[in-house]
């Protein structure tokens, strides 16, 4: 067999995309109609705030159904959007090799397709699990050849409802400006609905302690003793990532006195579950919610393996709540296994769920109704933490605490950590993103075509294309 060169590989890829979507109509005609803001401005009917996996698979989706005016915005800079190459530290992604991501359904725009012809076929047959740098060059391919542009360097600061639109306040590199939208999508990442959960016991100077959600430059650990909280995936590959930059040692506190050994997400992956949780009534979702949060994700085995296969590593399990003081330069770490001095402190403590905590939703947070606000489960069933969850509707979106007091939430819909209770675990990683953006990007364009319905009906009512017209037709 002809093996042809990376480059003509890739060529050859591109012509099959562009054929393959031909085939499949796409993209749609566009039929939004235009809309204004107070000022005479066009305005966007889609944001997408966020360039990652889902914002990405979302604006493509998006693309498909003929929703042409769409802007996709992210902080980072290109090619750093998500975690992938920036605060990720695992050398693989976990998901298996054969899970489909952003390419809803076309072959051609698969990571298989992008691995094999940039890597060969053969590469692909042996592949365990996808490289995480590599999944980041697909993605940036995907990008380019799906036709989707995104606008790097740009935070959104605020939402601000206005008469029928939203205005959005955003941080670009030229300093702040507005931009107006009909609907916005929150495809922020799994922190997008709070923020990196800190515990309550670590009372220590900013500077000695680091977050898995952080990025920082663990060469700083070299020669130090560390402490790691946590013994899911996250901490294991901080773990890693402090032996290798020569930390002195490292000591995992597991709370638990057993290991995670059970993957989720492996579970869930099925039709029946990610395609109607949302239909089911509120206890069900909540009790099936509740259960799935009490399943903690396990290392991989390869860097469990490779964590521990240094001699200068040790793992505490039953470690409980871990605090953790300043004695004299000392972090002084108390757990129901004993004590601990360590140097720095890495938390492998995951992420909390908390609108209060995101700038963005300053000013309308309170309206915005949470799980509290909507079911109260039995007394024995009770959480907190679950319960601080927004309730959304079955497009994502937020829904109002207070019915007819803020009816602009219909237009923000929510594709982060946030809507597990409301829609399932179908946005918060490639599992489930099959079930999920399918479902959100047919709930925004049933949005947009119903508030335009009286605007449909008169381009039908002056509707008069001539189809038929035979020379010999009499008068």
């Amino acid at each position: 067999m002809i093996q042809l060169s990376q480059s003509a590989a890739l060529a050859a890829l591109d012509l099959r995309v562009r054929e393959e979507l031909e085939t499949l109509e796409v993209p749609l005609r566009a039929w939004v109609p235009e809309h204004r803001d107070a000022h005479g401005a066009p305005l966007t009917d889609v944001v997408v705030v966020g360039a990652g996996l889902s914002g990405l698979a979302i604006a493509f989706g998006l693309k498909r159904q003929g929703v042409a005016r769409v802007t996709v915005i992210d902080a980072a800079a290109k090619g750093r959007e998500g975690p992938w190459v920036t605060s990720a530290r695992m050398r693989t992604l976990r998901s298996p090799k054969t899970l489909t991501g952003p390419d809803l359904g076309v072959p051609s725009l698969t990571y298989r397709a992008w691995h094999e012809a940039v890597h060969g076929i053969e590469s692909w047959r042996t592949l365990d699990k996808i490289d995480r740098v590599d999944w980041m060059d697909y993605l940036c391919w995907f990008r380019q050849t799906a036709g989707i542009e995104v606008t790097n360097g740009t935070r959104l600061v605020r939402i601000e409802p206005q008469p029928g639109y939203l205005s959005l306040v955003l941080a670009t590199p030229e300093g702040a400006t507005r931009l107006g939208s009909r609907k916005v999508v929150l495809a922020t990442g799994i922190e997008g609905a709070g923020g990196h959960n800190i515990p309550a016991g670590i009372e220590l100077p900013r500077e000695r302690w680091s977050h898995s959600g952080e990025c920082f430059d663990a060469a700083a650990l070299k020669g130090k003793s560390v402490g790691v909280v946590g013994a899911a995936a996250s901490s294991f590959d901080l773990a890693v990532a402090a032996l290798e930059a020569g930390a002195a040692n490292v000591t995992i506190l597991a709370r638990s006195a057993e290991m995670p050994r059970t993957e989720i997400l492996d579970w869930s992956n099925y039709p029946g579950f990610l395609n109607h949780f949302a239909d089911l009534d509120d206890a069900r979702r909540y009790r099936f919610t509740r259960r799935m949060f009490e399943f903690r994700t396990p290392p991989t085995m390869e860097m469990y393996s490779r964590a521990l296969s240094f001699a200068n590593c040790r793992l505490v399990l039953g470690a409980g709540s871990v605090k953790a003081r300043l004695q004299g330069d000392t972090v002084l770490l108390s757990t129901a296994a004993g004590e601990f001095a360590v140097d720095h402190l890495l938390l492998g403590t995951g992420y909390a769920v908390d609108l209060a905590r995101r700038p963005e939703l300053n000013g309308i947070v309170d309206s915005i109704a949470t799980w509290a606000d909507r079911f109260t489960p039995p007394e024995d069933e009770a959480d907190a933490d679950l319960l601080g969850y927004p309730y959304l509707g079955p497009a994502f979106e937020f829904t109002e605490k207070a019915p007819g007091t803020a009816p602009y939430l219909r237009d923000i819909h929510v594709f982060n950590n946030g809507a597990v209770p409301s829609l399932g675990p179908v946005c918060n990683g490639i599992t489930g993103l099959k079930s999920g953006v399918p479902k959100l990007v047919l709930g925004i364009a049933r949005g947009l075509f119903v508030a335009d319905a009286d605007w449909h009906f008169g381009s039908l009512d002056r509707y008069d294309k001539v189809h038929f017209s035979p020379p010999d037709l009499p008068l």
